[in-house]
């Protein structure tokens, strides 16, 4: 991974699961079971926050991620993560679980997820739909005889 913040952060977690890092713009995006529900950017982590976990975030005074957009700073639904989290491991399950439940709510479904859905739509769309070929009756064999017979008065 090339950063030792990011990577400290298995330890970190370790009480809440198993957690992946994936580099992302100019920072990294942390994941849970397919879901991002963290992120570290110039090194401070930010968890995942909703209407629901918010209060939590507000009792400490802990500032959202914000980024510059045409010149106005856009808050983000992440927030900065409490210092004690890094000290108590327990602590830091409690905070993974509560940003990890804010992006279950979030109701974003996970890019492995998207990707899976996509190509099972297009694999329906390829195949094209198969078509019951229609059973040919086997024609009567005429021969000269028997058309003979068959224009024959009875």
């Amino acid at each position: 991974m090339k950063n030792a913040f990011a990577d400290s952060l298995h330890e970190t977690f370790e009480r809440f699961g198993r957690i992946d890092i994936r580099r992302m713009f100019s920072g990294f995006g942390i994941y849970h079971e397919g879901r991002m529900f963290a992120l570290v950017i110039r090194d401070t982590l930010y968890l995942k926050s909703d209407a629901e976990s918010a209060a939590h975030f507000d009792r400490l005074n802990l500032a959202p991620f914000t980024y510059e957009r045409q010149g106005q700073q856009m808050p983000m639904s992440y927030r900065e993560a409490p210092p004690e989290l890094f000290e108590d491991r327990e602590e830091a399950a409690l905070w993974g679980r509560r940003a990890y439940e804010a992006a279950l709510r979030s109701g974003t479904v996970p890019k492995a997820m998207r990707k899976a859905a996509a190509a099972k739509k297009a694999a329906a769309k390829k195949a094209p739909a198969r078509k019951v070929a229609a059973k040919k009756t086997a024609a009567k064999k005429t021969t000269p005889a028997t058309k003979a017979r068959k224009a024959a008065p009875r």
